[in-house]
């Protein structure tokens, strides 16, 4: 299936670094600079640089080829991924550049960066807390007490999605107008904990992503389970803002680009767990098309 949208030309076995400046071809062996830990700033375009981009298989896991370039992290490290699917996946974003490389369209390649790199130097337990601590603040859970009509709309459109967490995963969630939440039963919170802890460090990289875009462990979870759609966990986590939208106006394209972005940056972090799961018994596989 991915390889229907691809057309992947060539391969090769020279370095592409992507240093702190942004995204930089290798012009010959030498020394490095030392690699630092990082919160990643979106570099500047530059112009496509490449022809023709293809995956292989090394010792370490997939790897993606851009000309006779092995692709490399930030911090200068091959960029290998675990899955075949994950690097067609990356490749694809590649791929799809046109004149210029808009590596902030490129959420995938920025997730398979962190991972790789780690700039923030967190474990699993670091992760799977980061993303469970949006327990406390969930946007779902926050209800408000007036207009009549924005406290309803957010009773028919929120109490199902927490219904279905709490079904699905035998916990007890609720809601709450105190401007101090819900208080998260010490039950709940170990459960989810517990499915969080089923996935790989890679995948809960991107679950983390997606719960930091949707500011909702319970919409993620819907999403990450296919309960939801991207464009309704997006439409959920902005119901506040919808329905202000819809009562005051929307700003000329500015909401409609947001909605986008957020719908783009939240499906590749659902993706990213997805493919981050899947496996491959190929040896060596070149794609051409």
């Amino acid at each position: 299936m991915w390889r229907s949208c691809l057309r992947l030309r060539g391969g090769g076995r020279h370095l592409l670094n992507c240093p702190r400046g942004g995204l930089t071809a290798s012009e010959g062996p030498g020394p490095k600079p030392p690699a630092r830990a990082r919160a990643y700033a979106p570099p500047a375009e530059r112009k496509r640089f490449y022809q023709n981009v293809s995956i292989t298989q090394g010792e370490g896991g997939f790897e993606i080829n851009l000309d006779h370039r092995k692709l490399r992290t930030p911090q200068a490290k091959l960029f290998t991924v675990p899955s075949e699917a994950l690097a067609v996946a990356v490749a694809t974003e590649w791929d799809s550049q046109q004149d210029t490389i808009k590596a902030y369209t490129m959420h995938l390649t920025t997730l398979c960066n962190t991972s790789l790199d780690n700039p923030t130097q967190r474990g699993k337990d670091q992760l799977i807390q980061a993303a469970a601590k949006f327990l406390d603040t969930d946007t779902v859970c926050y209800r408000v007490e007036e207009p009549e009509t924005l406290v309803e709309l957010q009773r028919n459109e929120w109490d199902p999605v927490i219904g279905w967490a709490e079904r699905r995963y035998g916990v007890k969630i609720g809601s709450s107008t105190s401007i101090m939440g819900p208080s998260i039963p010490a039950r709940t919170r170990e459960v989810l904990v517990s499915h969080l802890a089923s996935y790989n460090t890679w995948a809960l990289q991107g679950i983390e992503f997606v719960v930091s875009q949707l500011k909702s462990m319970v919409l993620t979870l819907g999403l990450i389970d296919l309960h939801l759609t991207v464009e309704q966990a997006v439409l959920l986590s902005r119901l506040e803002e919808t329905f202000q939208i819809q009562k005051w106006g929307n700003v000329e394209w500015a909401h409609d680009y947001e909605v986008w972005d957020l719908q783009a940056r939240t499906a590749a972090g659902a993706l990213f767990v997805h493919l981050c799961s899947e496996s491959s018994a190929v040896k060596h596989k070149l794609l051409q098309g």
